[in-house]
């Protein structure tokens, strides 16, 4: 493990790539974040919103799927770490999953205030 250490920025990125590919071929959650993200986007092409809007529902998606993302990680750690079942894997886990939902919900209510802009603005 020690050989992604001092790698060029490619090789990094490669890896972080690697690690995204991972995650949206085998986390549905993930998945369905990203196709939300990948709606905002849209959503904001079409809108043109001020830029701080745009700040706004970008930083609000990056922050649900790096949450996913760290969910994922530390949840394939710790069944590779620990396969059976154990009261402090289920907390870690839980933990972790009550993260992404934080950020979710945080993001939610960026989308809120925002189709609340656009219903007051003339």
């Amino acid at each position: 493990m020690g050989a992604h250490r001092n790698q060029p920025f490619r090789a990094r990125l490669g890896f972080a790539l690697r690690g995204v590919a991972h995650g949206l071929s085998t986390q549905a959650s993930l998945r369905v974040q990203a196709g939300a993200t990948a709606a905002a986007l849209i959503a904001l092409l079409v809108l043109r919103p001020a830029a701080v809007w745009w700040a706004l529902v970008l930083l609000a998606a990056a922050a649900v799927l790096t949450a996913e993302l760290f969910n994922t990680a530390l949840e394939q750690l710790a069944d590779a770490l620990h396969p059976g079942d154990s009261p402090v894997i289920r907390i870690v886990k839980d933990c972790a999953a009550a993260a992404v939902l934080i950020a979710a919900l945080a993001a939610l209510a960026v989308a809120v205030a925002f189709a609340v802009h656009l219903l007051r603005t003339p």
